[in-house]
């Protein structure tokens, strides 16, 4: 009987997840808007960023927009070395090659297109950009053409502002919407700002 009820509970708490996910994979998920005061700050948000996919074991895309020296980087060398093997990668923007490649599990392709803005992606970063056996993080992501976008992916937007950096994540896809509201759930609320505060999204190298 003991353990009939056990299974019974499991069952239940199974049904319950479940439910949870497709409620909000159902609907898209809001903005996430915070606030990171210093460089370490930042690196914390790669690395609880990585914690949560690790543990939903989904790998979405990261496009990260903003300006030169907003954090883009800093942030993800903090995503590295939360992956494992990521103490063997350098981390480094690869402006000049576009992408590098880090020896993490699951495999990293870290992209920078700051040199591409106005052309077109060739077939190959096409290709890479859009594989789905790596994970793939991509500074200067508002420089590529919508339909370059690879799917499921998170928009992370870094500004500066006066005391740090404001940083807003969008979700697109059920996969990201996922990782998304789990990453709203353990981050500190002392990180997360009100929505009343943010201002409108960057543009594009500003």
């Amino acid at each position: 009987q003991s353990r009939g009820m056990n299974f019974q509970a499991k069952a239940t708490h199974f049904v319950l997840i479940q439910k949870r996910r497709t409620r909000i994979m159902s609907r898209p998920s809001a903005p996430l808007h915070l606030f990171l005061p210093n460089q370490d700050a930042t690196m914390k948000l790669g690395s609880s960023l990585v914690q949560v996919m690790r543990a939903l074991d989904t790998y979405p895309a990261l496009l990260l927009d903003g300006a030169l020296g907003a954090g883009k980087t800093t942030f993800v060398r903090g995503l590295i070395q939360a992956l494992p093997g990521g103490d063997l990668a350098e981390v480094a923007s690869p402006s000049f090659n576009y992408v590098n490649v880090y020896p993490t599990r699951p495999e990293t392709l870290h992209f920078d297109f700051y040199r591409l803005q106005g052309q077109p992606l060739d077939d190959d970063l096409t290709s890479a950009l859009n594989e789905t056996d790596y994970f793939v993080v991509a500074e200067w992501a508002c420089a590529l053409q919508p339909h370059d976008l690879p799917t499921p992916h998170l928009t992370i937007e870094f500004a500066m502002v006066s005391d740090g950096r404001a940083v807003t994540i969008k979700a697109e896809g059920d996969a990201s919407t996922l990782v998304l509201e789990r990453l709203r759930e353990v981050l500190p609320e002392t990180t997360i700002l009100h929505d009343a505060l943010q201002g409108g999204d960057p543009v594009c190298g500003s």
